[in-house]
């Protein structure tokens, strides 16, 4: 019998990404278990949601280590314990290096609040709401070191319209991700995400 695959979850806020996954998992048809929270706000209300879910936690204070390196490898260290498959980066607010990355190359995703190419980093959907565009939306990529440059998986889009505020977007986009992060991570729990340089083909489920 093949071993469940297991995810670990960064977070470092409200947590409705890690939710959604977390409900996802426990109705049974995710095809993965949330088994780790990796959070580096002890405080951030996504803690009580894991432990609510009987998530494991791994806390740290980022100002208590002279360098990202430190913890990232005591981090490595917990996703080799817990034997974790894929990393999913849910508002975790901080840049990774290669003690991170370089491991789980190809089998750690980002979701971002936009269309990327368009709008990376910080604040997107205000920098789409100040660009003026007609439609925005949710991409999920994988991690490759850099500010939200990695291949990207899948997209869902979001139009603006005319008696939107951004608020109303904020909105939309986030409902989007909500829907659409499951979706990916269901793809990799069943192993049809094939990479081919910038290239991401999802394969067909097979019948069961």
């Amino acid at each position: 019998m093949a071993k469940p695959y297991r995810v670990a979850v960064f977070a470092s806020g409200q947590g409705s990404n890690f939710q959604t996954l977390v409900d996802a998992s426990k109705a049974g048809w995710l095809g993965a278990d949330i088994v780790l929270l990796v959070c580096d706000k002890p405080q951030a209300p996504v803690v009580e949601r894991a432990r609510k879910a009987g998530v494991e936690c791994f806390l740290f204070d980022p100002k208590a280590y002279g360098r990202r390196e430190d913890y990232e490898q005591e981090i490595t260290a917990e996703l080799n314990k817990q034997q974790i498959d894929l990393i999913v980066l849910a508002g975790y607010m901080r840049l990774l290096t290669s003690v991170l990355v370089e491991p789980y190359a190809g089998r750690m995703i980002n979701i971002h609040p936009s269309l990327l190419p368009a709008f990376p980093g910080k604040n997107a959907i205000g920098q789409a709401w100040e660009y003026g565009v007609k439609v925005t939306g949710a991409t999920v990529h994988l991690v490759d070191g850099g500010m939200d440059t990695g291949a990207i998986v899948a997209q869902a889009a979001v139009e603006i319209t005319e008696g939107d505020i951004i608020e109303s977007v904020e909105e939309k986009i986030h409902a989007a991700e909500r829907d659409l992060y499951p979706k990916v991570v269901s793809w990799f729990a069943h192993d049809l995400v094939h990479v081919e340089g910038r290239k991401v083909r999802i394969l067909s489920k097979p019948e069961a």
